[in-house]
C-alpha cells in the first residue's frame, strides 16, 4: 500500500515523523511538508484512495475539508496533533491522537504512543516547540549531563529555526530535505555532532538573532509587548525563535511579532506569557489565516488596516487578571 507522511516542517514535526520512522520505516513514502506556516497541507494529496497517510502536527480544523474528503474515499489515516481540532470525525479508518495541553507536543505525543523508543528526539521536539521545563522533566531518564542537554536543546531549536519563512527559499533547507538527514541518526547528540547541517544552522541562527535583538518594542504595557520586524528574508527566518527567546526572557508577559508580507498584510507571530499559557490561539482566530495553539499562534495575513484592532485585542486578552 503506498502512503503519504504529511508533517509540519519545523523541530516538532520533523522528531515526530522521525520517531515514527524508525520504529515502522516506510522508505517509500511520499513527504508532503512546507514552511511552518504550510499548514494545510493535506490540500497537496489529490485524488488517492486506499492509501495510508500519517500526519503529524497540523491542525485538524485547517485540514479538515480535505480529511473529510480522504477518508471518504477509502483512505487509511494517522493523525496525532497539539493545535485546535474542532470536532473529530467519526471514522473507523481514522485514528486520532490529539492532546491539546499547553505543556505538550506532537513529539511528546507521539513519544508516548512509542513508550519512550526515541525519547531523545522526543526531547529534541519539545526544545523547538519551547517547551524547555517539560523537556528537561521528560529527558530524566536519558541521564544527560548539563552540555548533552544543552546539544539537544540547541538541535531543537535550530531545526525549529530552519523552519520559519514565508516561502522555501527563504530557508536554509527545504523541510523535507532537512528530515532526511536527521533520519540517519538515530542518536540526536551524534547528529548535533556530525550533520553539516547543524553549523549552517547555527550561523545562520546567530546573525539573524543578533539583527532582531537590536529592535525595541514597538508597544508596551503591563499585558505585554509587540515587536515589529521589517518583511526581509532573515527577519522571517528568525522570527518564531525570536518570540520564543522574547517570552523567556519575560515569563509574565504576553509577546506579540509583526512583519510585512509583500503584498502590505502583516504576517503575525503570538507567544501567551509562559507563566499562564492559553490565549495565543484564541486571539488569532479572531482574524482570518489565524490560529495555532494556545501557548503559540499566529496569522499569516492581517490586512495592514486591522493592525491597530490587532494590537488592541492582544493587550486586551493578555491583560492580567488582577489589573
Amino acid at each position: 500500500m503506498t502512503s503519504y507522511d504529511v508533517f509540519n516542517g519545523d523541530a516538532d514535526g520533523i522528531c515526530a515523523l522521525h520517531q515514527l520512522r524508525l520504529h515502522t520505516p516506510r522508505p517509500d513514502a511520499h513527504l508532503i511538508t512546507g514552511v511552518k506556516r504550510d499548514i494545510r497541507l493535506l490540500d497537496k494529496i489529490k485524488a488517492v484512495n486506499n492509501m495510508r497517510i500519517t500526519v503529524l502536527d497540523i491542525s485538524m480544523d485547517s485540514n479538515r475539508q480535505p480529511l473529510d474528503y480522504l477518508l471518504a474515499q477509502g483512505n487509511e489515516i494517522f493523525y496525532a496533533d497539539h493545535h485546535f481540532s474542532g470536532e473529530i470525525p467519526e471514522f473507523l479508518a481514522l485514528e486520532s491522537h490529539i492532546d491539546l495541553s499547553p505543556k505538550t507536543c506532537t513529539s511528546l505525543i507521539i513519544n508516548q504512543l512509542l513508550k519512550g523508543r526515541y525519547l531523545a528526539w522526543a526531547v529534541v521536539g519539545a526544545f523547538g516547540d519551547n517547551l524547555d521545563e517539560v523537556a528537561t522533566q521528560t529527558a530524566r531518564p536519558l541521564n544527560l549531563n548539563d552540555d548533552e542537554l544543552t546539544r539537544l536543546r540547541e538541535t531543537g531549536i535550530l531545526l525549529n529555526y530552519n523552519g520559519y519563512g514565508a516561502r522555501l527559499d527563504d530557508l536554509f533547507f527545504p523541510p523535507d530535505k532537512l528530515y532526511k538527514q536527521v533520519h540517519l541518526y538515530e542518536n540526536p547528540l551524534v547528529f548535533h555532532a556530525e550533520s553539516s547541517a547543524i553549523n549552517t544552522l547555527r550561523k545562520g541562527y546567530e546573525d539573524d538573532m543578533d539583527k532582531a535583538s537590536s529592535f525595541s518594542p514597538a508597544r508596551e504595557d503591563v499585558a505585554g509587548r509587540i515587536y515589529q520586524l521589517p518583511g526581509e528574508p532573515w527577519a522571517r527566518r528568525v522570527a518564531g525563535v525570536f518570540a520564543n527567546t522574547l517570552a523567556r526572557e519575560k515569563p509574565q508577559l504576553a509577546h506579540g511579532l509583526l512583519m510585512a508580507n509583500s503584498d502590505g498584510s502583516l504576517r503575525i507571530s503570538v507567544r501567551a506569557p509562559l507563566e499562564r499559557q492559553h490565549g495565543a490561539d484564541e486571539l488569532c482566530r479572531m482574524f482570518p489565516g489565524g490560529g495555532g495553539r494556545r501557548g503559540a499562534a499566529g496569522i499569516n495575513s492581517l490586512p495592514a488596516v486591522q493592525r491597530q484592532e490587532f494590537m488592541d485585542a492582544f493587550f486586551r486578552i493578555f491583560l492580567p487578571e488582577d489589573k
